[in-house]
This record gives C-alpha cells, sequence and structure tokens, in this order.
C-alpha cells in the first residue's frame, strides 16, 4: 500500500516511517468511515491508551526517583488525559489526515477534542505495533516534549485546587452550573459559574463544559487569594 502525500507529510511530522504504510491508514480511519473492506481506529485507540501510559509512567519514575505514587498519580493523569492528548493531535495537525465519514466531517469531527484525543493514541498503536515499542516511546517524548517536565505545575487542576480549599473550610464541594450555551452543535459554547455555599461564585467560557468548569474554577481561586 502506498501512502497519500499528507500522510507522508504526517510520518515526518511524527518522526516514524512506517514499514506497513496500513496501520497508519488504519489509525487515522474513524469509525464513520468503516466499512466491511476498511477498519476503523477503534482497537488500535485501545492499545495506544496502554502504550502511552506505560511511556508515562515510566518517564515519570525516571525524572524524579523521589516521588510517592500519591505525587506520581496526578502527574501521570494530567499527562495521559483526552485534553492533552487532543493538544499533541493539534500540534502535528492529526485532524487534517484523519478519515471521516461525511456525518462527522459536516459535525466539525476533525477539531473534536475526543476524537482527536482517540486518534492519537491510535498513531500510538500504530508505531508500537510497526515499529516495537522503543519506537512508540521515542515518539511519544518527542511530542510530549516539555509536558513532561513541567506536567508538576498542571497536575494539581483548579477544580480539585477549589475544592480542598473548600474542605479545608468544612464547606461543601463546589458547585458547577451551567448559566448558557452557545453556538452550533459541532462547536458548542459552554459558560458555567463555580458557586460555593459561602456565595462566593465566578464564571468562565470554553468549547467543553470540563474546560470552562476549569476556566471558572482557576478564577474562582484567584479571587479568593485576592480577598482581604
Amino acid at each position: 500500500m502506498k501512502l497519500s502525500g499528507d500522510l507522508k507529510a504526517f510520518q515526518e511530522r511524527i518522526g516514524h516511517a512506517f514499514r506497513d504504510p496500513a496501520l497508519l491508514v488504519r489509525a487515522v480511519t474513524h469509525a464513520s468511515m468503516s466499512s466491511a473492506n476498511r477498519d476503523d481506529n477503534q482497537r488500535l485507540e485501545f492499545l495506544g491508551d496502554r502504550v502511552l501510559g506505560l511511556v508515562m509512567a515510566q518517564a515519570l519514575l525516571e525524572s524524579d526517583r523521589g516521588a510517592s505514587e500519591g505525587q506520581l498519580a496526578p502527574r501521570f493523569n494530567a499527562l495521559v488525559r483526552k485534553e492533552t492528548c487532543a493538544d499533541v493531535a493539534r500540534e502535528i495537525d492529526l485532524g487534517t489526515v484523519l478519515k471521516l465519514g461525511r456525518s462527522e466531517m459536516i459535525s466539525g469531527g476533525r477539531r473534536k477534542q475526543a476524537l482527536l484525543g482517540d486518534a492519537i493514541e491510535a498513531v500510538i498503536a500504530a508505531v508500537y505495533l510497526d515499529g516495537g515499542f522503543d519506537a512508540a516511546k521515542s515518539m511519544i517524548l518527542q511530542l510530549w516534549g516539555k509536558r513532561i517536565e513541567t506536567v508538576e505545575d498542571d497536575a494539581r487542576d483548579a477544580k480539585t485546587a477549589l475544592q480542598e480549599w473548600a474542605q479545608a473550610r468544612k464547606l461543601q464541594p463546589p458547585q458547577y452550573v451551567t448559566t448558557a450555551r452557545s453556538g452550533p452543535d459541532h462547536a458548542p459554547v459552554f459558560t458555567i459559574a463555580a458557586k460555593l455555599e459561602t456565595g462566593e461564585s465566578a464564571q468562565a467560557t470554553a468549547p467543553s463544559k470540563r474546560a470552562a468548569e476549569q476556566a471558572a474554577a482557576t478564577t474562582l481561586l484567584a479571587k479568593l487569594e485576592n480577598d482581604p
């Protein structure tokens, strides 16, 4: 099988030339494009998630030999969560080479966070099957780059920090309320308010509920820290 020009360029972006090009084609084929003669990438996603997890666990152990399990777990979660995977996928323009069915193309599938996150996991699995663990590890470490070095700053997310703030003061956990939703179905925008039982609140807007919740929590934390 010969690769198209866009997939050849994609190979260069990820730093791996496939001996079996069919693996790459399968990795970028979404379920909406599958058929009796065309496999989709769902099984590869399952494998790639595990390969990514192993590489990140090993990298974290090697980067901080004195860290406890309690310190490593949130760092690990920050590196393998869907948002991070999608960010990496965007940096290598994975969305431009995805093979999507018409419905997914119309609904903006090339920009969807979940779809991109799943697809990068499928690509990881394809590299693993094509070149072995070392090839997959090399690509992952290259693509995740400085995220591994700076993960401690991202590991304790704002929602967790806000909940811990409330617990320390014997308050109920923060509540997150959707106050507005706008935009088309394929590119929604959510406005969410983070509220404490004491009355303090803050709101934020983002393309996903999770991102809006995190942003609202961040804003509320900053507000609380600045209050006398």
